[in-house]
C-alpha cells in the first residue's frame, strides 16, 4: 500500500525527534501535471510529471536548518533527519525562529467547503491538445493574424500534508486548469504580439478556447503600427490585466519580513493614510473554487478574512511566525513554505474596493493620457517606492483610444502614486487578486 502524505510527515517528525532536535515541522507534497503546446496545428511539446517530495525543519533551541528529498524510502527519511539535526547544531542562533504553541494552532484541519479540488476525472492529453488546437485557430482566423507563438492547455493536482512536534497534521489537495494563446500580427519589423489566457480550479469554470485564441488575436491586431508616445506628466489608465501589479507593490511593502529587515516603505506606517480614504484593500482565504484559498497557513496557523488596509489607512501587515516575533505583533496566519525552506509571509486572496465607473468612463475622464496594457521589467526601490518600468498600451486623446505605443517607461513615487488611484468597475472576480482598472494622475511618460 502506498505511503500516506500523512503517514511521512509524521515519519519525518519522529525521526527528526530521533535524531535529537528539540521541535520540528515536515512537509510532504505529490502532485500530478500534464502541460501540452500546440504549433501550427501539431504537438510542439508535451510534458507529463509525477512526483512526491518531502521536507523537514529541525530546531535547536534557536537554531534551524532544512532540508528536503524526493526519495521517501525510511532509510532516507531516518538519514534526512540526523543531518537537518546536525545542520541545526552549525547554524546561526535565531532568536525568532520556532513553532506554534499548541493554542495557536488552527481547529481546521481540511479544506472542506472551499471547492479547491475538483471532483471531475483529469482531462486526457488528447482533450488538452484538443482546447489548444480550437485556440490557435481561433488565433490564426482573426484578420491581421501571421501566426500563433504558442497555444499551451495545462493540468495539475496537488496534495500537501504538514505535521510538527506542537501537535499539528493537515493536509489538502488542489487542482488548476489553465489555456493560453499568443499571437502575433503584422510581418518584419512591424510585428505585434499579444495574448489571452485562463487558469480555474474546476474545468468546467475555463473560458472558451475560441474565445480566448480570438481574443489574443484581436489585441494582437490592435497593436498594429504602435509608436512611442510624447514625453511629460501624463494621466495613466493601468488596465485591468495589469492593474494588480499596483497592488502587488503595496503588499511586497507590507510583507513582515521586508519590514522587519527595514527594507519598506511602509516601516512604522501602520495607521497612516496609504490609498484614498474610499477604498479598502480585504484579503479572505476563504473564498471557494480560488487559487489563493486555504484553511491553514504553513505554520498550522488558521487563515482569516482582515482588512490590510482600511478606508486608505494602513492596519495591518501580513506576518508569519518569525516575523510577527521580530515586530512584536500577533502573526496573521500568512506562512507560505515549500519542501526546501522555512516559513515566510505570504498574502492570499485579496480585494480592492471597485468604483462606479467603467473603464470606458475613466478614459473619458482622463482626456489625454496612455493606456497601458502590458509592464515590461521592474524598478522599485523597496526602501523609497521610486517607480519606473518600461510600457506598452495605447495613446489617448479627448477620451478615445488614438493609436498603440510601445518603447515608453512609466515613472513615478509609488507612495503618491496610491494615493491618487481611481478605480474602475471591471475587476474579474474569480482572480485571487481582485483589483480593477485604475487611473493614476501626473505620472512621467518618456518617450519620443
Amino acid at each position: 500500500m502506498p505511503e500516506t502524505l500523512e503517514n511521512l510527515t509524521h515519519a519525518l517528525v519522529d525521526a527528526a525527534r530521533k535524531a535529537g532536535a528539540e521541535a520540528a515541522d515536515a512537509i510532504a507534497m505529490a502532485g500530478q501535471s500534464v502541460i501540452v503546446d500546440m504549433r501550427g496545428g501539431t504537438l510542439e511539446q508535451a510534458e507529463r510529471a509525477e512526483g512526491t517530495d518531502i521536507g523537514l525543519r529541525v530546531l535547536l533551541g534557536g537554531r534551524q536548518a532544512n532540508v528536503s528529498a524526493s526519495d521517501t524510502r525510511p532509510e532516507t527519511i531516518a538519514a534526512l533527519a540526523e543531518r537537518a539535526v546536525a545542520m541545526a547544531r552549525e547554524a546561526p542562533e535565531d532568536p525568532f525562529a520556532g513553532l506554534a504553541e499548541p493554542g495557536q494552532l488552527a481547529a481546521k484541519r481540511d479544506a472542506t467547503g472551499l471547492e479547491l479540488d475538483d471532483p471531475a476525472p483529469a482531462p486526457a492529453p488528447e482533450t488538452l491538445m484538443r482546447m489548444a488546437q480550437e485556440a490557435e485557430a481561433a488565433a490564426l482566423g482573426v484578420a491581421g493574424v501571421s501566426q500563433v507563438q504558442s497555444a499551451s492547455a495545462a493540468w495539475s493536482r496537488r496534495e500537501m500534508h504538514i505535521a510538527a512536534t506542537n501537535g499539528f497534521s493537515g493536509g489538502y489537495a488542489r487542482s488548476d486548469i489553465g489555456l493560453s494563446c499568443v499571437a502575433i500580427a503584422g510581418t518584419g519589423t512591424g510585428m505585434e504580439r499579444d495574448h489571452d489566457g485562463d487558469s480555474r480550479v474546476f474545468v468546467a469554470d475555463l473560458r472558451g478556447a475560441a474565445e480566448i485564441g480570438q481574443s489574443a488575436g484581436a489585441r494582437a491586431v490592435e497593436r498594429l503600427g504602435a509608436r512611442r508616445p510624447p514625453t511629460g506628466a501624463f494621466p495613466v489608465l493601468f488596465d485591468e490585466r495589469v492593474a494588480g501589479t499596483l497592488i502587488g507593490h503595496l503588499l511586497a511593502a507590507a510583507n513582515g519580513a521586508a519590514v522587519a529587515r527595514g527594507s519598506s516603505w511602509l516601516r512604522n506606517r501602520l495607521g497612516e493614510a496609504v490609498l484614498p480614504d474610499t477604498l479598502d484593500l480585504r484579503e479572505d482565504p476563504h473564498r471557494a473554487r480560488v487559487s489563493g484559498s486555504r484553511p491553514f497557513d504553513a505554520e498550522g496557523l488558521p487563515t482569516l478574512p482582515r482588512l490590510i488596509v482600511e478606508r486608505g489607512v494602513l492596519r495591518g501587515y501580513t506576518l508569519d511566525l518569525a516575523s510577527a516575533r521580530k515586530l512584536g505583533m500577533a502573526p496573521t496566519g500568512n506562512a507560505a513554505r515549500g519542501v526546501s525552506g522555512p516559513p515566510s509571509p505570504a498574502t492570499w486572496n485579496v480585494a480592492l474596493t471597485e468604483g462606479a465607473q467603467s473603464r470606458g468612463d475613466l478614459l473619458r475622464e482622463m482626456g489625454t493620457g496612455l493606456l497601458v496594457t502590458s509592464l515590461i521589467g521592474s524598478t522599485i526601490n523597496p526602501n523609497t517606492g521610486d517607480y519606473s518600468r518600461g510600457a506598452a498600451g495605447f495613446w489617448v486623446e479627448r477620451g478615445e483610444i488614438a493609436y498603440p505605443v510601445n518603447e515608453c517607461t512609466i515613472a513615478g513615487h509609488l507612495p503618491e502614486m496610491l494615493r491618487r488611484i481611481t478605480p474602475a468597475n471591471d475587476a474579474r472576480k474569480h482572480l485571487s487578486r481582485v483589483v480593477p482598472s485604475l487611473l493614476v494622475e501626473g505620472l512621467t511618460l518618456a518617450g519620443a
